[in-house]
């Protein structure tokens, strides 16, 4: 086993197995990094000169052997000389490998293979320094934090006796650990008070004097360093209030009186309550009192007898896992005569000018006033509407969580019968810095150009800065730090490592972190060799990809058998070293290799290209031309190189037929290898389109294309508007539907009243309308009634479908167009008249909005105009003298009975029906004659 170390100073381990060393690549490089920098000058010095590592003089680096898997499907013997016109670089015979050949040395003594084999491993090494291996698995990258440190508050007086700072990320090699207080390194010595365990910090018997402060984590392997977060270590207290006796508090009863709480120091903030001569009698928050969280005190917006006593400030600190409460002296309250005098609010607890907050906390506003009568608060946002969730009467207006939106200026008012007073102060709602945009790991070739940008939010504006394996990273000779953008140009192995973006304002840091890999490889094709067999029809064109994994990336060269390629009018070798061949012919058949190289080294991968028969299309497709309903068979024949498969491919406007669609249209004519015919039963509309024919083999296709137009009745006509609506007619118009390749003979209209109404076919102007128009008349609908319309369009194949409904409308009211029938009369008791008669059509009747005009039942008289009141046995009917006005139902259209009073003189009538726009038309045919005129 060898050990060697790379330019990083890592140390790796390689056993010599044959499939570490099967390669075809002969290098060109050493592990020192001085031997490094002459192979780089190499890439880019003379042809002739020697290379590091090999024999002064010599104009050829050295050649590391190479045993290849006999399994191995990609290599293949190459030629015992070089190709003709090949550069010195290439003077020694490639390294190439076959199945047929044994696993002997080709060059060299034993000791000899054994140097260049290490060198082989070595340059390996050094080319790999960041995150995969030839075969993809992963091998080492830099530490990724799992576990950051967090803040922590720690009470003085809490018996823990130690704190623990948390930090823990993932690397291979697995990292190791340092910790930063106030930006300068800690001596973790063992046996010290700061212990280091995996990769937390644990500190013993915690002080302020000498632990509070900011502490960072550094996390490290051999690719690199990152920085943590900032955890700021703080000790929470609270001292006991002064034991000196307070002064007492006279005021006169009615007046507001203020009582000072004068909390002791302490951190952090402290919550505050009022007793009243003894524990546990708090005073209450009401109207009259508040106690101010801010400051402690107490306030009493209006004094009475009740408020007499002695008062003690409560005073609690709440830290994360420990509470401490505090009582100050207590204060004498005495109240000299009452003043009954009343007078205006003046507000005492007043919230500041300007109140800054952070995107997402809780914002508290105080407000409190004193007077007589005890004054009511109000709240409002000046420059914007306050949400309802916080329109308060409180002395506190309490925003949960605040936004952006949030932000403006807020107005207390405190308002009793004797007047107003006001105060106003803006929130200003500041933010911590966000992400917008972050780094992501990377790998850039050795002497390629890198720009990697950050972008943070925040208010105010954060500034970015740039570290490089945790240290502060400035503009250089190829590095430029602009901001949130950091470039590089020509970048080298040192470039490589862990690099962080830290965006920061005054409300906090972040960190993003990731991994820059520089390679630097000698060429490689084990992932991407050039493919053994390479079939190619005759005629055709081909290429051949040559994609060996390298950095930077390599030159490549191609020969055909011992003669170097050129490009010329059917050979082209791409810029990504892509060799194309046109126009093929059995004379292009050979082996094709691929030679490719950087300063790392050099390797190539060979092919065998093989001229098929190129596929050709014998008989194709015919266009056709169907209607609605057909069957038809498309065909298409194919010759092709009998070595291969055929297979035929139909597509439908480019989109592939599926043949095993169940109760799909499509069917396969032929089960002939060289037939590919298509049929096409029951064709419908969605059938007709580009058919195309592609006969395929691995290699090569043909295809030809054929249009199939199918014909059918018209598609439905559209956007059916109704316009000019009378109360019989109607003006309808449509846009025209496809014509299914048929021209359109003619349309109907039909209508219905909804909603369950059936179509029926109505009259139009004109009767007949041509395929051409857009739009007719409807005659003949009844008035004051619902409907929908929809038009039919139909040409010589047939009826389409009907267009959707229109919109519903209703036609315009009119004068019944059909009079009661069946009139007839007599019998009845003396002085009476009977009547009896059948109605219209009971449609009239039952059609929606029949209710909204009232019909009446009138006798109209030839001879003479006295007629006597009848008394109705329908209530719905009315008198003969005027219209009707009560409502009445379907009954009175449906057949009728009046019966009438004396009848003297009484001449000849009739039965008439009308509404209340006009009379209607007689009943006719129907006369009755009274009795004895």
């Amino acid at each position: 086993m060898q050990r060697c170390c790379s330019g990083s100073g890592r140390a790796h381990t390689q056993a010599p197995s044959p499939a570490t060393a099967t390669a075809t690549a002969t290098t060109a490089a050493t592990t020192a990094p001085g031997q490094r920098r002459a192979a780089e000058a190499s890439w880019a010095g003379r042809e002739g000169a020697p290379r590091a590592g090999g024999r002064a003089g010599s104009g050829s680096p050295p050649r590391a052997t190479s045993t290849c898997p006999s399994h191995h499907p990609s290599f293949t013997p190459g030629p015992s000389q070089p190709p003709a016109g090949l550069s010195p670089r290439w003077a020694e015979p490639p390294l190439l490998c076959s199945p047929s050949l044994p696993r002997t040395p080709t060059m060299g003594t034993p000791t000899r293979r054994k140097a260049h084999l290490l060198l082989l491993v070595a340059v390996v090494l050094v080319s790999s320094p960041a995150r995969s291996s030839p075969r993809g698995s992963p091998t080492t990258f830099g530490p990724v934090f799992e576990d950051q440190p967090l803040g922590l508050l720690f009470p003085e007086e809490s018996t823990e006796e130690k704190v623990t700072l948390a930090c823990r990320a993932r690397a291979s090699p697995p990292a190791t650990y340092r910790w930063k207080m106030n930006g300068t390194e800690m001596k973790l010595a063992p046996g010290s008070r700061h212990q280091l365990v995996g990769g937390n910090l644990v500190i013993l018997n915690p002080s302020k004097a000498q632990d509070a402060g900011v502490y960072q984590c550094l996390a490290s392997n051999p690719v690199g360093t990152v920085v943590s977060r900032e955890a700021v270590l703080r000790f929470g207290f609270l001292q006991e209030f002064s034991k000196e006796e307070r002064d007492p508090v006279k005021t006169h009863e009615g007046w507001g009186v203020m009582l000072p709480c004068n909390p002791p120091a302490h951190y952090p903030g402290l919550s505050y309550r009022w007793l009243l001569n003894e524990f546990p009698n708090f005073i209450p928050t009401d109207g009259r009192h508040f106690v101010s969280q801010t400051t402690g005190n107490l306030y009493i917006a209006r004094t009475n007898a009740s408020d007499l006593g002695n008062y003690s400030c409560l005073a609690t600190s709440h830290m994360d896992f420990s509470t401490k409460s505090v009582f100050s002296k207590f204060a004498q309250l005495n109240l000299a005569a009452e003043d009954t005098r009343l007078f205006a609010p003046s507000i005492k607890a007043r919230f500041p000018a300007e109140t800054y907050a952070l995107v997402g906390q809780q914002v508290t506003l105080e407000c409190f006033a004193f007077g007589n009568p005890v004054p009511q608060i109000k709240w409002r946002k000046v420059d914007g509407s306050l949400s309802p969730q916080w329109a308060t009467a409180e002395p506190t207006l309490q925003i949960p969580s605040i936004s952006f939106e949030d932000e403006g200026t807020y107005e207390c008012e405190a308002e009793n019968s004797k007047g107003r007073d006001t105060v106003q102060g803006r929130i200003i709602v500041q933010a911590q810095p966000e992400w917008l945009k972050v780094i992501s790991d990377m790998e850039a070739d050795i002497g390629s150009n890198l720009r990697w940008g950050c972008a943070a939010a925040g208010k105010p504006r954060p500034t970015v800065r740039w570290l490089r394996n945790g240290e502060p990273l400035t503009s250089q000779s190829r590095v430029e730090v602009l901001a949130g953008d950091l470039r590089f140009s020509k970048l080298s192995l040192e470039d490589s490592g862990m690099y962080q973006c830290v965006a920061e304002n005054k409300h906090g840091t972040i960190y993003a972190s990731a991994e820059l890999a520089v390679q630097a490889l000698a060429p490689d094709f084990r992932l991407n060799p050039v493919k053994r067999l390479i079939p190619a029809a005759r005629g055709g064109e081909i290429a051949i990809p040559c994609q060996p994994r390298a950095a930077p990336k390599a030159v490549v060269l191609w020969s055909k058998g011992t003669e170097i390629l050129v490009n010329s009018s059917r050979v082209t070798v791409t810029p990504d070293g892509t060799l194309i061949i046109r126009n093929i012919s059995r004379s292009d058949e050979g082996k094709y290799t691929c030679f490719a190289e950087n300063f790392m080294g050099k390797a190539n991968s060979t092919g065998i290209l093989s001229v098929r028969d190129a596929t050709k299309i014998t008989l194709a497709p015919s266009s056709a031309d169907i209607n609605l309903g057909d069957s038809l068979t498309l065909q298409c024949h194919a010759s092709h190189d009998p070595t291969m498969d055929l297979t035929f491919i139909w597509t439908l406007d480019d989109f592939p037929i599926d043949f095993d669609k169940p109760g799909g249209h499509y069917r396969r004519a032929s089960t002939k290898e060289t037939v590919g015919d298509l049929t096409i039963l029951n064709a419908q509309l969605r059938h007709g389109g580009k058919y195309t024919c592609m006969a395929q083999t691995v290699v090569d296709s043909a295809s030809k294309e054929a249009t199939v137009l199918v014909r059918g009745p018209p598609g439905p006509p559209g956007g059916v508007v109704v316009r000019n609506i009378g109360d019989t007619t109607v003006q309808l118009s449509w846009s025209r539907g496809f014509d299914n390749h048929s021209p359109i003979a003619k349309y109907t209209l039909q209508a219905r009243t909804p909603p369950a109404g059936k179509w029926k076919q109505v009259r139009t102007n004109p009767a007949n309308i041509e395929g051409n128009a857009e739009t007719a008349q409807v005659l003949g609908l009844t008035p004051w009634m619902d409907y929908e319309f929809r038009v039919v369009a139909s040409n010589i194949l047939g009826t389409g479908e009907p267009s959707g409904p229109s919109s519903k409308i209703r036609t315009k009211e009119a004068a019944p167009s059909v009079a009661p029938s069946g009139l007839s009369g007599g019998g009845g008791a003396p002085g009476e008249l009977i009547l009896n008669w059948t109605a219209g059509p009971r449609r009239l009747a039952d059609r929606p909005g029949a209710r909204r005009r009232r019909p009446a039942l009138r006798l109209q008289q030839r001879q003479r105009a006295a007629l006597h009141a009848l008394r109705g046995q329908d209530p719905q009917l009315q008198p003969p003298r005027g219209r009707a006005r009560e409502p009445h139902g379907a009954g009175v259209l449906g057949g009728g009975r009046a019966q009438g009073g004396p009848y003297q003189g009484l001449g000849q009538g009739g039965v008439i029906l009308r509404d209340e726009r006009d009379l209607g038309t007689r009943a006719a045919g129907h006369e009755w004659h009274p009795p004895g005129v």
